[in-house]
């Protein structure tokens, strides 16, 4: 049996997407508030504009969370950057910008916050988008002691990160851990496993711990269950 990886500079709760509820997600203004909340660990995604350029979106599509409307991948930067990801919180935010990547890294450098990154490619961009995230990645945190981590649900994406950084520390994302996923993990050097929490038990943490990963849980919005989580031995929690 391996044991569980000596190294490991991460915090136990991340604050999803920046901020949670309280401020519009993956923005500059939800990594302030994630960090006013007491955060010292933010997760949020990753995905490219039409031209290519990373920018910090959840949704294949703009109208849930800006002022906008249509794909991601149909629309070059200088237009994204008109408009603002407020959509719902426009009073207390209203003039909170779409965030490009490189910003959002110097500006969480600035806060002191460690990085989960995740590659959330548009459909058929996995490869691209793994690939420049990754190397965005390096070279942002070319001089910080702690790099971030960088997980995805997609296979393609996270292959092609490892091999344009392939000394990032990778997370595999799953909702339900299957054969396929412990494989991918193995074939990448992965070093943790990222599930939906419901399916996190006693087993899943032994299984994950024994085959040297550590096992994170998102999203965990329940305080009894994170602490009941949390004395399971999972090691993070998206919250």
């Amino acid at each position: 049996m391996n044991p569980t990886p000596p190294k490991w500079p991460y915090p136990t709760l991340f604050a999803h997407r920046g901020g949670g509820r309280h401020a519009p997600e993956n923005t500059l203004a939800a990594m302030r508030v994630g960090r006013s909340h007491g955060f010292s660990a933010v997760e949020f995604d990753v995905k490219l504009s039409r031209d290519s350029v990373a920018i910090l979106m959840h949704d294949d599509t703009l109208d849930r969370t800006a002022n906008g409307a249509g794909a991601v991948a149909s629309i070059d930067i200088a237009r994204l950057e008109t408009l603002h990801a407020n959509r719902g919180l426009e009073l207390t935010f209203p003039d909170e910008p779409i965030p490009r990547f490189s910003a959002v890294a110097k500006y969480l450098h600035g806060l002191g916050l460690i990085a989960n990154i995740e590659i959330k490619p548009c459909p058929g961009r996995e490869v691209e988008t793994g690939r420049l995230v990754a190397e965005l990645t390096a070279e942002l945190w070319l001089d910080r002691f702690v790099k971030p981590s960088v997980s995805s649900f997609s296979p393609a994406a996270l292959i092609a990160a490892n091999s344009a950084a392939p000394d990032l520390p990778i997370g595999v994302l799953c909702e339900k851990p299957a054969d396929e996923h412990w494989r991918l993990a193995a074939e990448l050097g992965a070093v943790s496993l990222h599930c939906d929490q419901q399916h996190a038990d006693a087993d899943l943490v032994r299984a994950t711990h024994a085959k040297g990963l550590r096992l994170l849980a998102w999203t965990v919005n329940d305080a009894e269950r994170a602490g009941e989580l949390m004395r399971l031995g999972v090691d993070g929690l998206f919250t």
